[in-house]
């Protein structure tokens, strides 16, 4: 999934095209639509199921998951279709190097 909420491609959406926010919201929310479906479908194929996406320890799809689920929660997106997806991102977020990596942990992170 590209992460297509990052300020680049909204700042785009309003100031080229001149999308209101409510449009690059409902813009927004159809893309993540399509990739959670898409990886929540393939993990419900599964035979078996894993702690993480694809086994039994993180790998650079749980690391891509975690933000695209965090932007899609701060977007208010609905995510009662993706019950996998969403206990795999509970599972990232209990391990300490997921807690340290999110945005709210960072130094240059604005202070509201």
């Amino acid at each position: 999934m590209h992460p297509i909420n990052n300020n680049r491609v909204r700042r785009y959406l309003t100031d080229v095209v001149g999308a209101e926010e409510a449009q690059v919201f409902t813009w927004y929310r159809h893309w993540v639509q399509q990739g959670l479906s898409s990886l929540e479908e393939q993990l419900a194929q599964r035979p078996v199921q894993f702690r993480f996406c694809f086994g039994g320890q993180p790998g650079l799809a749980d690391a891509c998951l975690v933000p695209q689920i965090d932007n899609a929660r701060r977007f208010d997106c609905d995510l009662s279709p993706y019950p996998r997806l969403v206990a795999v991102d509970a599972e990232c977020r209990t391990l300490e190097a997921f807690r340290q990596a999110a945005p709210a942990m960072q130094p240059d992170y604005p202070e509201e």
